[in-house]
């Protein structure tokens, strides 16, 4: 009995032992799985580049996109968090000496860390079971929606940088991404930024814009530009994204070396220049996001203080180096016009500050936009605006002028007055609006109010125009005194054109702007894009790739047109019937197009269209009458429609009742040339060449001669309509094989006879049917050539 009772004690022993051993063990693992440094393989004293460069390596291997494992996506998370604690030194601290992984929980409440951890390890997910979380009521006011997007958000980014998260109800890694979106939204809104939040299962619309189909996706906005933010959700990364979206050369970085070449550059620019003196040796974001803002008004540099080549710059202004202070200058660039200095440097203080300097105190009008701020068009009677426009040149003689109205607008300052200048060389239509009779490069003075958006103005120059003089100063000080004491002392008026933008840059610029952001795009389309954003662009290139490769299949698998079965031939048809239908059908197929550029050969275009025409060049020409003119013009620009497109061809017609002479003399050189007897005048004075067409080469002096063809004798065309078509028919065919007989005669180099007058003005329209074929031979290059040994002269009969 005793033996019994101490083994039950010891077996309870050994039981109790087994137990806390698991349960160590259980909590061993339960702590490294909650540990930083375990999960990003560091050691507790490991710097923050070695912390920085586990977490690139790990977030690369663990990626979602990248990494199909189940368990990713929350060693993603986990990977995420470990760096956000560790990185920053304030929460790394709190970690080292409670081992708390939030940094909410204070000391106090250290020692629940162990049910915290039980209670962590069995976390509740609601969405597990698809109840929708409640929306925070913050982000109620950063909710947009399509119609305001166009409207408000996309014009309002050419201002300021927006940064946009596209979030869903159901979105498991939104939850974990939600205390880091806060943090940076409450660091980068005040700086400026805007921000926005899509939702992508009630504003579809808005996110297919965008090109997001997931959630969470981060975007940033700037310039009407979406870009996509691609890394692990941390608040310095969220950070630097911005400052990627913002153009280079936004701020520059001034030094003893190169701040007086960059103050002296208002001249050039036409702006103001600001200098934000401060301690840190970077551009600060809010200072890059003010530059953004005036980019088109204002010049931004930078001085560090702490550089060793800014002391003569800190001298020279007095600068005090404790807190950040920002120098404003115009013309005068020995000093400021306007200083700010404080600690705590606010965005809205900064705005104000360059809002109430955007413009010199002499602008030059270099775009409509300037001119219109300078000068708004009167609304009331007390918001009325003068402005004083000094016309005159950029050359040396007029810069003492141009000083002069300087001082004198310096020493005016009043609200209703504006003082600005134009170059008359970059503004003409404006300066010939304003003074239609004054001399070239003349300078003048001009008070003007505008009235109306359309360019209506009144205003009165100078009599004497300005030279800069105490005297001028001195008149226009007294027209200024009587223009506020009577406004009607404005007697011209006049509609002033839109100016001329003399700081758009080149149309090449602009298009390699234009392809720059393309090949950007598509680059960052192509690395990070899902499958849906890349079935437009691979649908394209397959589409491309199928039509090349197929066409090259087909050509190299057909078979050879030698070797296809040859279909056999119909029945030959009689000679004449083949004639007839072929000549219907040419004579009855339309054109593509009824349009042929004909040239009519007269005294002034013969010599340019015959005579001096190019090497190579050939002139088709038509001969004709006044009375078959409409008929045969009709026909031939059916006919030769077809060779229209060649370049070498031109197409003319000649009219015989004008010209009488020009062809028998033509027929009458060729004939002598061939066979060097006399020939008939008379016959060929009385000879119809109307429905001839002639190919001429001016250049080496021959000619190819086309006859008309006749369908009919006299009989036939006397024949009354109700003739049978079966009579016709034959006519017809008889008539064709008689023409042939004779074009055959005429190809095989006869020299050309006199026509036959047998024609009627029935048959006129049949003359040209056979050209198509003659036109043919001749782009073959086998009608004969008749050559003469100059051509005749073209005289207009009386």
């Amino acid at each position: 009995m005793d033996r019994r009772s101490r083994v039950k004690p010891r077996m309870s022993r050994v039981t109790l032992a087994v137990f806390l051993f698991v349960l160590s063990l259980q909590l061993a693992d339960t702590t490294t799985e909650n540990d930083p440094y375990s999960i990003l393989g560091v050691r507790r004293t490991a710097s923050q580049a070695e912390i920085k460069r586990a977490y690139k390596n790990l977030a690369k291997e663990w990626h979602p996109d990248k990494n199909k494992d189940p368990n990713a996506e929350d060693m993603f998370i986990k990977i995420s968090k470990s760096y956000e604690i560790l990185s920053n030194e304030e929460r790394r601290s709190n970690f080292d000496r409670y081992g708390q992984m939030d940094e909410k929980q204070t000391a106090g409440h250290s020692h629940h860390h162990g049910f915290n951890g039980f209670h962590n390890s069995f976390y509740f997910d609601e969405s597990f079971f698809h109840f929708p979380r409640s929306r925070d009521f913050t982000d109620s006011k950063y909710l947009l929606h399509y119609t305001q997007f166009l409207s408000d958000i996309l014009p309002d980014s050419h201002k300021r940088p927006y940064l946009i998260k596209v979030t869903s109800e159901w979105c498991f890694a939104c939850i974990h991404i939600e205390p880091v979106w806060k943090e940076v939204v409450q660091e980068l809104e005040p700086l400026g930024v805007g921000i926005g939040i899509v939702d992508l299962g009630s504003e579809r619309r808005l996110s297919s814009h965008l090109g997001a189909h997931r959630a969470p996706s981060i975007i940033g906005l700037l310039n009407g530009r979406v870009t996509f933010f691609h890394q692990a959700v941390v608040r310095e990364y969220l950070r630097q994204f911005i400052e990627d979206l913002l153009p280079t050369k936004l701020v520059e970085k001034i030094t003893d070396d190169n701040y007086v070449e960059f103050l002296a550059g208002w001249q050039i620019e036409n702006k103001p220049n600001v200098l934000l003196f401060d301690q840190v040796p970077q551009v600060p974001l809010i200072y890059k996001l003010t530059a953004f803002t005036f980019r088109a008004y204002v010049r931004f540099g930078f001085v560090d203080q702490g550089h060793k080549r800014s002391a003569q710059l800190l001298r020279q202004f007095s600068v005090n180096t404790y807190a950040p202070s920002m120098l404003l200058f115009k013309e005068n660039t020995n000093k400021p016009v306007d200083i700010i200095q404080a600690r705590g440097m606010k965005r809205q203080i900064m705005d104000e500050f360059v809002s109430n300097n955007k413009f010199l105190q002499v602008p030059r009008l270099v775009n409509q936009q300037l001119f219109d701020e300078l000068c708004p068009v009167k609304q009331f009677h007390r918001r009325r605006k003068y402005c004083v426009l000094l016309i005159t040149g950029e050359e040396q003689d007029f810069i003492a002028g141009n000083k002069a109205f300087l001082e004198f607008a310096s020493a005016n300052t009043k609200d209703v007055l504006r003082f600005a200048y134009v170059y008359q060389r970059h503004q003409q239509p404006l300066c010939q609006a304003l003074l239609p009779n004054q001399a070239a490069l003349s300078p003048q003075v001009v008070i003007l109010e505008r009235r109306s958006q359309a360019g209506k103005v009144l205003f009165r120059s100078m009599s004497s125009g300005w030279n800069g003089s105490e005297e001028d100063k001195h008149r226009l000080h007294e027209q200024l005194e009587l223009l506020q004491n009577d406004p009607a002392y404005l007697t011209s008026d006049a509609t002033l054109p839109e100016l001329n933008n003399e700081m758009a840059p080149m149309l090449l610029i602009q298009w390699m702007y234009a392809a720059y952001d393309y090949i950007l795009k598509i680059y960052d389309d192509l690395l990070y894009s899902n499958w849906r954003e890349m079935m437009p662009i691979l649908s394209l290139i397959f589409s491309a790739l199928f039509i090349l490769f197929g066409t090259v299949i087909i050509q190299a698998f057909s078979e050879p047109a030698e070797n296809k079965p040859r279909k056999p031939k119909p029945k030959e048809q009689p000679q004449a019937e083949a004639d007839a239908s072929s000549r219907a059908s040419t004579s009855s197929r339309p054109p593509r197009k009824d349009f042929v550029e004909v040239t009519e050969l007269t005294d002034i275009t013969y010599t340019s269209n015959l005579v001096k025409l190019r090497p190579g060049h050939i002139n088709v020409v038509l001969v004709l009458t006044n009375a078959s003119k409409t008929a045969l013009l009709r026909k031939y620009a059916k006919e030769v429609f077809s060779f229209s497109g060649t370049q070498t061809l031109h197409f003319s017609f000649l009219n015989a009742d004008k010209h009488r002479h020009w062809m028998p003399s033509l027929v009458r050189s060729a004939y002598e040339a061939a066979q060097g007897e006399g020939h008939s005048d008379d016959d060929e004075e009385s000879a119809d060449y109307s429905g001839h067409v002639l190919a001429l080469n001016g250049h080496k002096k021959y000619f190819c001669l086309f006859r008309p063809v006749f369908t009919g004798d006299d009989s036939s065309s006397e024949a009354s309509s109700s003739s049978s078509s079966r009579r016709k028919s034959r006519s017809r065919s008889r008539s064709s094989s008689h023409s042939r007989s004779r074009s055959h005669s005429r190809e095989d180099g006869a020299v050309p006879k006199k026509s036959s007058s047998r024609a009627t003005s029935i048959e006129v329209h049949h003359k040209l049917d056979r050209l198509g074929l003659w036109m043919e031979r001749l782009m073959e290059g086998t009608l004969p050539r008749l050559r003469v040994p100059a051509w005749p002269s073209l005289c207009t009969e009386s």
